[in-house]
Protein backbone atom coordinates (compact mmCIF):
# COMPACT_ATOMS: atom_id res chain seq x y z
CA UNK A 1 0.00 0.00 0.00
CA UNK A 2 1.26 3.50 -0.88
CA UNK A 3 0.44 7.31 -0.49
CA UNK A 4 -1.13 7.85 -4.06
CA UNK A 5 -2.06 11.16 -3.15
CA UNK A 6 -2.85 14.18 -0.99
CA UNK A 7 -4.40 17.68 -0.43
CA UNK A 8 -5.47 20.29 1.97
CA UNK A 9 -9.35 21.65 2.19
CA UNK A 10 -9.71 24.88 3.61
CA UNK A 11 -13.16 25.96 4.53
CA UNK A 12 -14.76 28.30 7.02
CA UNK A 13 -18.18 27.41 8.18
CA UNK A 14 -17.95 29.82 11.47
CA UNK A 15 -14.48 29.57 11.97
CA UNK A 16 -11.55 28.44 9.52
CA UNK A 17 -10.03 25.19 9.22
CA UNK A 18 -7.60 23.15 7.52
CA UNK A 19 -8.01 19.61 6.51
CA UNK A 20 -5.29 17.40 5.08
CA UNK A 21 -7.06 14.03 2.69
CA UNK A 22 -4.22 11.30 2.64
CA UNK A 23 -5.45 8.68 0.19
CA UNK A 24 -3.51 5.58 -0.60
CA UNK A 25 -3.46 3.65 -3.93
CA UNK A 26 -6.11 1.17 -2.93
CA UNK A 27 -9.04 3.77 -2.06
CA UNK A 28 -8.80 4.01 1.54
CA UNK A 29 -8.05 7.76 3.08
CA UNK A 30 -7.57 9.32 6.35
CA UNK A 31 -8.69 13.42 7.27
CA UNK A 32 -6.18 15.27 9.84
CA UNK A 33 -6.58 18.40 11.16
CA UNK A 34 -4.46 21.24 10.44
CA UNK A 35 -5.83 24.33 11.72
CA UNK A 36 -3.87 27.11 13.23
CA UNK A 37 -5.94 29.88 14.35
CA UNK A 38 -4.92 33.13 13.07
CA UNK A 39 -2.13 31.57 10.68
CA UNK A 40 -4.04 28.72 8.98
CA UNK A 41 -2.54 29.87 5.71
CA UNK A 42 0.73 29.53 7.05
CA UNK A 43 -0.10 25.54 7.66
CA UNK A 44 -1.59 25.15 4.42
CA UNK A 45 1.41 26.63 2.47
CA UNK A 46 4.22 23.83 4.33
CA UNK A 47 2.01 21.11 4.10
CA UNK A 48 1.17 22.07 0.30
CA UNK A 49 5.02 23.11 -0.84
CA UNK A 50 7.26 21.05 1.45
CA UNK A 51 5.26 17.80 3.50
CA UNK A 52 3.02 16.43 0.91
CA UNK A 53 5.19 16.12 -1.80
CA UNK A 54 7.35 14.04 0.48
CA UNK A 55 4.47 11.74 1.15
CA UNK A 56 3.61 10.56 -1.77
CA UNK A 57 5.17 6.92 -2.68
CA UNK A 58 5.17 6.51 0.97
CA UNK A 59 3.56 3.12 2.97
CA UNK A 60 0.99 4.67 5.03
CA UNK A 61 1.16 2.41 7.72
CA UNK A 62 4.98 3.19 8.82
CA UNK A 63 3.13 5.77 10.72
CA UNK A 64 5.95 6.18 13.47
CA UNK A 65 8.58 5.94 10.56
CA UNK A 66 6.59 9.03 8.71
CA UNK A 67 6.31 11.25 12.05
CA UNK A 68 10.06 11.08 12.61
CA UNK A 69 10.71 11.65 8.80
CA UNK A 70 9.29 14.60 8.97
CA UNK A 71 10.42 15.67 12.16
CA UNK A 72 13.74 15.37 11.31
CA UNK A 73 13.74 16.18 7.87
CA UNK A 74 12.91 19.68 8.81
CA UNK A 75 15.67 20.45 10.64
CA UNK A 76 14.67 23.64 11.71
CA UNK A 77 12.47 21.34 14.30
CA UNK A 78 9.28 22.11 16.30
CA UNK A 79 7.28 25.71 16.11
CA UNK A 80 3.31 26.03 15.98
CA UNK A 81 3.53 25.60 12.15
CA UNK A 82 5.89 22.54 11.35
CA UNK A 83 3.95 20.60 14.51
CA UNK A 84 0.54 21.54 13.34
CA UNK A 85 1.21 20.31 9.48
CA UNK A 86 3.07 17.12 11.25
CA UNK A 87 -0.36 16.55 13.38
CA UNK A 88 -2.58 16.81 10.20
CA UNK A 89 -0.57 14.26 8.72
CA UNK A 90 -0.09 11.62 11.69
CA UNK A 91 -3.91 12.21 12.44
CA UNK A 92 -5.00 11.21 9.02
CA UNK A 93 -2.80 8.35 9.04
CA UNK A 94 -3.93 6.83 12.02
CA UNK A 95 -7.22 6.62 10.68
CA UNK A 96 -5.94 5.22 8.11
CA UNK A 97 -4.79 2.45 10.39
CA UNK A 98 -7.53 2.32 12.23
CA UNK A 99 -9.95 1.95 9.09
CA UNK A 100 -7.41 -0.79 7.79
CA UNK A 101 -8.08 -2.72 10.82
CA UNK A 102 -11.68 -2.24 10.68
CA UNK A 103 -11.97 -0.86 14.63
CA UNK A 104 -12.36 2.73 16.23
CA UNK A 105 -9.22 4.41 16.83
CA UNK A 106 -9.46 4.19 20.27
CA UNK A 107 -9.70 0.11 19.92
CA UNK A 108 -6.08 -0.06 18.18
CA UNK A 109 -4.08 2.56 20.86
CA UNK A 110 -4.83 0.23 23.64
CA UNK A 111 -9.02 -0.30 24.18
CA UNK A 112 -10.93 1.94 26.55
CA UNK A 113 -9.74 2.85 29.83
CA UNK A 114 -13.33 4.65 30.31
CA UNK A 115 -17.05 4.13 29.11
CA UNK A 116 -17.28 7.76 29.07
CA UNK A 117 -15.23 11.39 28.67
CA UNK A 118 -16.32 14.12 31.43
CA UNK A 119 -16.22 17.97 29.48
CA UNK A 120 -16.35 21.02 30.32
CA UNK A 121 -18.43 24.10 28.90
CA UNK A 122 -18.07 27.67 28.71
CA UNK A 123 -20.29 30.63 30.63
CA UNK A 124 -19.39 34.12 30.44
CA UNK A 125 -20.95 36.65 31.70
CA UNK A 126 -20.51 40.83 31.40
CA UNK A 127 -20.99 40.40 34.89
CA UNK A 128 -21.11 38.22 37.40
CA UNK A 129 -25.49 37.49 37.78
CA UNK A 130 -25.31 37.13 33.57
CA UNK A 131 -22.15 34.64 34.02
CA UNK A 132 -24.34 32.96 37.11
CA UNK A 133 -27.21 32.91 34.35
CA UNK A 134 -24.85 31.20 31.53
CA UNK A 135 -23.29 28.52 34.40
CA UNK A 136 -27.16 27.91 35.38
CA UNK A 137 -27.86 26.94 31.58
CA UNK A 138 -25.09 24.54 31.53
CA UNK A 139 -25.34 22.67 34.59
CA UNK A 140 -29.48 22.25 33.31
CA UNK A 141 -28.03 20.77 29.78
CA UNK A 142 -25.70 18.03 32.15
CA UNK A 143 -22.75 20.03 32.35
CA UNK A 144 -20.90 18.44 35.79
CA UNK A 145 -17.77 20.71 35.39
CA UNK A 146 -18.13 24.81 33.76
CA UNK A 147 -15.60 27.41 32.75
CA UNK A 148 -16.46 30.89 34.45
CA UNK A 149 -15.45 33.96 32.92
CA UNK A 150 -17.04 37.56 33.76
CA UNK A 151 -16.43 40.61 32.66
CA UNK A 152 -14.36 43.13 35.09
CA UNK A 153 -15.71 46.81 36.19
CA UNK A 154 -13.64 49.03 34.45
CA UNK A 155 -12.59 46.92 31.40
CA UNK A 156 -14.37 47.31 28.34
CA UNK A 157 -13.89 44.15 26.85
CA UNK A 158 -11.98 40.99 28.05
CA UNK A 159 -10.16 38.23 25.89
CA UNK A 160 -12.27 34.97 27.20
CA UNK A 161 -15.71 36.81 27.92
CA UNK A 162 -18.47 37.18 25.06
CA UNK A 163 -19.38 40.57 23.80
CA UNK A 164 -23.26 39.84 24.40
CA UNK A 165 -24.80 37.86 27.20
CA UNK A 166 -25.86 34.81 25.65
CA UNK A 167 -24.22 34.98 22.77
CA UNK A 168 -21.22 32.24 22.05
CA UNK A 169 -17.18 33.52 22.69
CA UNK A 170 -15.81 34.48 19.86
CA UNK A 171 -12.23 35.59 20.12
CA UNK A 172 -11.03 35.96 16.71
CA UNK A 173 -13.49 38.63 16.10
CA UNK A 174 -11.39 40.86 13.31
CA UNK A 175 -9.32 41.30 10.15
CA UNK A 176 -6.37 42.51 11.95
CA UNK A 177 -5.62 41.31 15.63
CA UNK A 178 -7.80 43.93 18.07
CA UNK A 179 -6.46 46.02 20.95
CA UNK A 180 -8.19 45.51 24.65
CA UNK A 181 -7.33 47.41 27.60
CA UNK A 182 -6.21 45.46 30.37
CA UNK A 183 -5.84 46.07 34.15
CA UNK A 184 -4.45 43.69 36.38
CA UNK A 185 -5.57 45.09 39.70
CA UNK A 186 -9.34 45.35 39.20
CA UNK A 187 -8.92 41.72 38.06
CA UNK A 188 -7.50 40.04 40.78
CA UNK A 189 -10.01 42.28 42.69
CA UNK A 190 -13.12 41.35 41.23
CA UNK A 191 -12.32 37.20 40.26
CA UNK A 192 -12.89 35.55 43.87
CA UNK A 193 -16.03 37.78 43.97
CA UNK A 194 -17.10 35.44 41.09
CA UNK A 195 -15.63 32.27 42.44
CA UNK A 196 -17.57 32.83 45.78
CA UNK A 197 -20.85 33.84 43.95
CA UNK A 198 -20.53 30.53 41.71
CA UNK A 199 -20.19 28.45 45.17
CA UNK A 200 -22.88 30.48 47.10
CA UNK A 201 -25.73 29.30 44.24
CA UNK A 202 -24.34 26.22 43.25
CA UNK A 203 -22.55 24.43 46.02
CA UNK A 204 -19.73 22.72 46.25
CA UNK A 205 -20.57 19.34 43.45
CA UNK A 206 -20.67 21.57 40.37
CA UNK A 207 -16.72 21.55 39.09
CA UNK A 208 -15.45 24.90 38.12
CA UNK A 209 -12.39 26.24 35.90
CA UNK A 210 -10.91 29.48 35.08
CA UNK A 211 -8.83 30.43 32.30
CA UNK A 212 -6.39 33.75 33.15
CA UNK A 213 -4.99 33.78 29.67
CA UNK A 214 -1.34 34.11 30.24
CA UNK A 215 -2.09 37.70 31.73
CA UNK A 216 -0.22 37.67 35.38
CA UNK A 217 3.29 37.55 36.74
CA UNK A 218 4.11 34.28 38.69
CA UNK A 219 3.49 36.28 42.25
CA UNK A 220 0.24 37.69 40.86
CA UNK A 221 -0.77 34.19 39.69
CA UNK A 222 0.51 32.94 43.23
CA UNK A 223 -1.62 35.45 45.21
CA UNK A 224 -4.59 34.09 43.14
CA UNK A 225 -4.48 30.93 43.58
CA UNK A 226 -4.29 31.24 47.51
CA UNK A 227 -7.24 33.34 47.60
CA UNK A 228 -9.26 31.32 45.72
CA UNK A 229 -8.38 28.53 47.34
CA UNK A 230 -11.70 27.99 49.48
CA UNK A 231 -13.66 27.82 46.46
CA UNK A 232 -11.54 25.08 45.56
CA UNK A 233 -11.01 24.99 41.70
CA UNK A 234 -10.83 22.15 39.59
CA UNK A 235 -8.37 24.12 37.98
CA UNK A 236 -6.20 27.70 37.55
CA UNK A 237 -5.21 27.80 33.71
CA UNK A 238 -2.88 29.43 31.93
CA UNK A 239 -2.15 31.95 35.01
CA UNK A 240 1.36 32.97 33.50
CA UNK A 241 3.41 32.94 30.12
CA UNK A 242 4.72 29.23 30.24
CA UNK A 243 8.21 30.16 28.36
CA UNK A 244 9.83 30.25 31.34
CA UNK A 245 8.58 26.75 32.75
CA UNK A 246 10.22 27.50 36.65
CA UNK A 247 7.90 30.30 36.91
CA UNK A 248 5.03 27.49 38.00
CA UNK A 249 7.40 26.12 40.56
CA UNK A 250 7.11 29.96 42.30
CA UNK A 251 3.12 29.43 41.94
CA UNK A 252 3.02 25.67 43.69
CA UNK A 253 4.92 27.13 46.45
CA UNK A 254 1.74 29.59 47.71
CA UNK A 255 -1.27 27.58 46.35
CA UNK A 256 -2.83 24.41 46.34
CA UNK A 257 -5.35 25.51 43.71
CA UNK A 258 -4.79 22.83 40.97
CA UNK A 259 -3.01 24.50 37.89
CA UNK A 260 -2.89 23.42 34.29
CA UNK A 261 -1.37 24.87 31.23
CA UNK A 262 -0.38 23.48 27.85
CA UNK A 263 -2.54 24.90 24.84
CA UNK A 264 -0.17 27.03 23.05
CA UNK A 265 2.36 24.00 23.65
CA UNK A 266 3.73 21.81 20.48
CA UNK A 267 6.22 19.56 22.17
CA UNK A 268 7.25 17.70 24.88
CA UNK A 269 10.29 19.99 25.86
CA UNK A 270 7.85 23.08 26.00
CA UNK A 271 6.41 21.02 29.15
CA UNK A 272 9.23 18.29 30.17
CA UNK A 273 10.04 21.13 33.24
CA UNK A 274 6.36 21.26 34.48
CA UNK A 275 5.94 17.91 34.33
CA UNK A 276 8.76 16.43 36.00
CA UNK A 277 8.95 18.87 38.74
CA UNK A 278 5.58 18.42 39.65
CA UNK A 279 4.46 21.86 38.84
CA UNK A 280 1.55 21.32 37.00
CA UNK A 281 -1.76 18.82 37.80
CA UNK A 282 -2.90 19.45 34.30
CA UNK A 283 -1.18 19.31 30.31
CA UNK A 284 -3.61 20.71 27.54
CA UNK A 285 -1.47 20.18 25.00
CA UNK A 286 -3.93 19.47 21.80
CA UNK A 287 -3.31 16.78 19.07
CA UNK A 288 -3.69 19.66 16.21
CA UNK A 289 -0.81 21.49 17.57
CA UNK A 290 1.56 19.50 19.46
CA UNK A 291 2.39 16.76 16.67
CA UNK A 292 -0.79 14.53 16.56
CA UNK A 293 -1.27 11.34 18.30
CA UNK A 294 1.84 9.79 17.95
CA UNK A 295 3.71 13.05 19.78
CA UNK A 296 0.97 13.65 22.89
CA UNK A 297 0.80 10.22 23.30
CA UNK A 298 4.73 10.42 24.60
CA UNK A 299 3.30 13.77 26.59
CA UNK A 300 0.46 11.64 28.07
CA UNK A 301 2.68 8.97 29.43
CA UNK A 302 5.60 11.19 31.04
CA UNK A 303 2.54 13.20 32.68
CA UNK A 304 1.43 9.92 34.03
CA UNK A 305 4.39 9.16 36.02
CA UNK A 306 3.91 12.47 37.62
CA UNK A 307 0.20 12.65 38.41
CA UNK A 308 -0.20 15.15 36.34
CA UNK A 309 -3.69 14.32 33.88
CA UNK A 310 -4.76 15.20 30.22
CA UNK A 311 -7.20 17.89 30.22
CA UNK A 312 -6.90 19.00 26.50
CA UNK A 313 -7.79 22.28 24.58
CA UNK A 314 -10.70 21.64 22.62
CA UNK A 315 -12.15 25.35 21.33
CA UNK A 316 -14.13 25.34 18.53
CA UNK A 317 -10.81 26.70 16.63
CA UNK A 318 -10.05 23.40 16.05
CA UNK A 319 -11.94 20.90 13.59
CA UNK A 320 -14.26 18.40 14.43
CA UNK A 321 -11.66 15.98 13.40
CA UNK A 322 -9.16 16.96 16.13
CA UNK A 323 -12.29 16.85 18.69
CA UNK A 324 -13.32 13.46 17.26
CA UNK A 325 -9.31 12.01 17.31
CA UNK A 326 -8.81 13.57 21.12
CA UNK A 327 -12.53 11.65 22.41
CA UNK A 328 -10.71 8.76 20.95
CA UNK A 329 -7.46 9.85 22.67
CA UNK A 330 -9.24 10.26 26.00
CA UNK A 331 -11.29 7.28 25.80
CA UNK A 332 -7.90 5.55 25.89
CA UNK A 333 -5.52 7.24 27.98
CA UNK A 334 -4.86 6.07 31.10
CA UNK A 335 -4.27 9.49 32.84
CA UNK A 336 -7.24 11.45 31.81
CA UNK A 337 -8.70 14.43 33.17
CA UNK A 338 -11.29 16.15 31.45
CA UNK A 339 -11.62 17.42 27.95
CA UNK A 340 -12.81 20.97 26.68
CA UNK A 341 -15.59 21.33 24.80
CA UNK A 342 -17.33 24.13 22.99
CA UNK A 343 -19.85 23.02 20.66
CA UNK A 344 -19.23 23.85 16.90
CA UNK A 345 -21.47 25.92 14.67
CA UNK A 346 -24.83 23.69 13.11
CA UNK A 347 -22.81 24.62 9.38
CA UNK A 348 -19.76 22.81 10.99
CA UNK A 349 -21.32 19.69 12.02
CA UNK A 350 -22.92 19.47 8.39
CA UNK A 351 -19.44 20.09 6.82
CA UNK A 352 -17.96 17.32 8.95
CA UNK A 353 -19.76 14.91 10.12
CA UNK A 354 -19.17 12.69 12.99
CA UNK A 355 -20.40 9.61 15.48
CA UNK A 356 -19.67 10.95 18.53
CA UNK A 357 -22.58 12.43 21.06
CA UNK A 358 -23.07 14.68 24.11
CA UNK A 359 -24.72 13.25 26.17
CA UNK A 360 -25.43 14.26 29.84
CA UNK A 361 -22.32 16.30 30.54
CA UNK A 362 -20.02 13.72 28.80
CA UNK A 363 -18.89 12.58 25.28
CA UNK A 364 -19.56 9.25 24.51
CA UNK A 365 -17.12 7.84 21.67
CA UNK A 366 -18.05 6.45 18.37
CA UNK A 367 -17.60 2.60 16.86
CA UNK A 368 -16.81 3.54 13.12
CA UNK A 369 -13.78 2.64 12.39
CA UNK A 370 -10.98 4.74 11.99
CA UNK A 371 -11.50 8.14 14.66
CA UNK A 372 -14.98 8.82 13.04
CA UNK A 373 -15.28 12.04 11.78
CA UNK A 374 -15.02 12.65 7.47
CA UNK A 375 -15.23 15.64 5.56
CA UNK A 376 -17.94 16.94 2.68
CA UNK A 377 -15.96 18.45 0.63
CA UNK A 378 -18.54 20.24 -1.60
CA UNK A 379 -20.45 21.73 1.10
CA UNK A 380 -17.11 22.66 2.48
CA UNK A 381 -16.84 25.02 -0.94
CA UNK A 382 -19.59 26.61 0.13
CA UNK A 383 -17.63 28.68 3.36
CA UNK A 384 -14.71 30.00 1.81
CA UNK A 385 -11.12 31.58 3.58
CA UNK A 386 -11.75 34.73 5.48
CA UNK A 387 -8.55 35.97 7.53
CA UNK A 388 -9.59 36.68 11.27
CA UNK A 389 -7.05 37.49 14.23
CA UNK A 390 -6.85 36.93 18.12
CA UNK A 391 -6.49 40.35 20.15
CA UNK A 392 -3.60 41.62 22.42
CA UNK A 393 -4.01 43.66 25.49
CA UNK A 394 -2.86 46.91 26.77
CA UNK A 395 -2.57 48.54 29.69
CA UNK A 396 -4.12 51.26 31.00
CA UNK A 397 -1.37 53.58 30.39
CA UNK A 398 -0.91 51.99 27.14
CA UNK A 399 1.86 49.59 27.34
CA UNK A 400 1.73 46.66 25.11
CA UNK A 401 1.11 43.76 27.63
CA UNK A 402 3.52 41.12 27.42
CA UNK A 403 1.39 37.71 28.43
Amino acid sequence: MKIEHAYTIVTSPGRNFVTLKIVTDQGTYGIGDATLNGREMAVVAYLDEHVIPALIGRDPQRIEDIWHYLYRGAYWRRGPVTMSAIAAVDMALWDIKAKLAGMPLYQLLGGKSRDRVMVYGHATGRDIDSCLEEVARHVDEGYKAVRVQAGVPGIASIYGVAKKDGEPYEPADADLPAEHVWSTSKYLNHVPKLFAAVRERFGDDLHILHDVHHRLTPIEAARLGKEVEPYHLFWLEDCVPAENQEAFGLIRQHTTTPLAVGEVFNSIHDAKALIENQWIDYIRATLTHAGGITHVRRIADLAGLYHVRTGFHGPTDLSPVCLGSAIHFDTWVPNFGIQEYMPHTSATDEVFPHDYRFEDGHFIVGETPGHGVDIDEELAKQYPYKRASLPVNRLEDGTLWHW
